[in-house]
C-alpha cells in the first residue's frame, strides 16, 4: 500500500495540471487567510474536496485505472492508498496555505481546520470512486450545497457541507456527523471500486 501512496504522490507532483492547481489554490488560500480565517477555512475545504475528486477521476479519465488495477489487482488496498494520499495532500495544503492564520494568532481555527480538511478530501475522493467523472460530481455537489443545504435548509441541518462548516467552527457534534458522512462515502466507494472499469 505504501508503494501505491508513493506512486500517487509522485503522479500528483509530476502532472502539470495537478501541481499547478495545488499551487494556485495554496496561493489563494494564503490570500484568503489574510482577509479572514473563516474564509481560509471555507476555501481549504472546497479545495480539499476538489483535490480528492481530481486525484481519483484522472485515473478513469486517462484510462490509467485499467493499468493500475492490472498491476495491483487488490482494489480495496489501492482505494485505501488513494484515500490516504488524498488525506496527506489535503493536510499539507491546509498547513501551508494557513500559515498566515497560524501566525496571526488564530491557532484554534488553524487546528480545527487541519482536523476537518482531510475529512473533506476523503469525502471527495470516496465520492469520486463511485461517480468516476469529475464534472458531474463537482457540478452536482455544488448544486446540492447551494440549493439544498444553503437555500432550502439554510445550512441548519447536519448535511455534509453544513457539518463541515460547523465542525470547522468548533462544533464537536458536527465533526462526528461530518465524519459519518465521509465514512458512509468510503463504504460506498469500497463496493463501487469493484465495478468494471471498461464500462465507464
Amino acid at each position: 500500500m505504501i508503494a501505491v501512496v508513493r506512486s500517487e504522490l509522485y503522479r500528483l507532483s509530476t502532472i502539470r495540471s495537478s501541481a499547478f492547481s495545488i499551487a494556485v489554490f495554496a496561493a489563494f488560500g494564503i490570500i484568503f487567510s489574510v482577509m479572514s480565517a473563516d474564509m481560509w477555512a471555507l476555501l481549504a475545504g472546497v479545495s480539499a474536496f476538489g483535490f480528492g475528486v481530481t486525484g481519483i477521476t484522472q485515473h478513469y479519465q486517462h484510462r490509467t485505472a485499467v493499468l493500475l488495477y492490472l498491476a495491483r489487482p487488490k482494489r480495496l488496498q489501492v482505494l485505501l492508498a488513494q484515500l490516504l494520499t488524498t488525506v496527506i495532500v489535503s493536510l499539507g495544503f491546509a498547513a501551508v496555505s494557513g500559515v498566515v492564520v497560524l501566525f496571526s494568532g488564530d491557532v484554534d481555527v488553524f487546528l480545527r481546520t487541519l482536523t476537518v480538511v482531510p475529512i473533506m478530501g476523503l469525502l471527495g475522493a470516496a465520492m469520486a470512486t463511485v461517480v468516476r467523472r469529475a464534472t458531474p460530481l463537482v457540478v452536482g455537489f455544488a448544486v446540492w450545497v447551494i440549493f439544498i443545504e444553503a437555500m432550502y435548509f439554510r445550512m441548519e441541518q447536519p448535511l455534509p457541507f453544513s457539518a463541515y462548516l460547523d465542525a470547522a467552527g468548533g462544533n464537536g457534534r458536527a465533526l462526528l456527523q461530518f465524519l459519518g458522512w465521509a465514512l458512509a462515502a468510503v463504504v460506498a466507494a469500497g463496493f463501487s471500486v469493484r465495478r468494471d472499469v471498461n464500462v465507464d
